[in-house]
């Protein structure tokens, strides 16, 4: 299925929590990421730099959209040594669309995505919880909100993780890469 968004067409992934988003499954090596990513596009593999000695050698797999001119990654995986996938991040611009029970998660404005999150909250009588920016998102520990700059807005860039080696929680756990104040990199 196809999200049309900003006059861009994107793909719809589904969310399954602690299982993994779309084609891509927690706990996948490498070459299954790859070989599970070709459905987007092609896929470029790197070493992410050992910022924390607690955790195995971590690879990070950008996928890039077929037919695309040159562009950052539609999806970024990363893959622990030990325990195989534990993080996708969806890019707000060129990621497949998310939902979490029928609320769009990637590519939205923050404050729009706020409003969506507290009227589902409501609605449900369930939580939902205020990242350490200040982004709203669904009360999943497995969804991490984070904010990136699209021209002068902050759009929505979720991560789905499950906890990796050597962590205690899903916070503890995210990559040094995706660590971003304000849609900027403090890695």
């Amino acid at each position: 299925m196809a999200f049309k968004t900003a006059g861009a067409e994107r793909d719809e992934w589904s969310y399954s929590p602690a299982v993994g988003v779309g084609p891509l499954r927690f706990g996948m090596t490498v070459d299954e990421v790859v070989e599970a990513a070709e459905i987007l596009g092609r896929t470029r593999v790197s070493e992410c730099a050992r910022d924390h000695a607690i955790f195995s050698p971590t690879s990070r797999v950008e996928v890039h959209r077929r037919g695309v001119a040159p562009s950052p990654p539609a999806v970024t995986a990363y893959v622990s040594q030990v325990l195989g996938l534990f993080c996708i991040a969806a890019d707000a611009v060129h990621g497949p669309q998310v939902p979490y029970d029928g609320v769009p998660l990637v590519g939205r404005d923050l404050s729009e995505l706020e409003s969506d999150v507290v009227a589902y909250a409501e609605a449900r009588d369930v939580q939902f919880r205020y990242t350490p920016e200040g982004y709203a998102g669904p009360d999943d520990p497995g969804v991490v909100l984070r904010g990136q700059r699209v021209g002068q807005v902050l759009r929505s860039r979720p991560l789905f993780m499950v906890t990796r080696d050597g962590a205690n929680t899903e916070w503890d756990s995210m990559p040094s890469e995706e660590c971003r104040v304000d849609g900027q990199s403090v890695a």
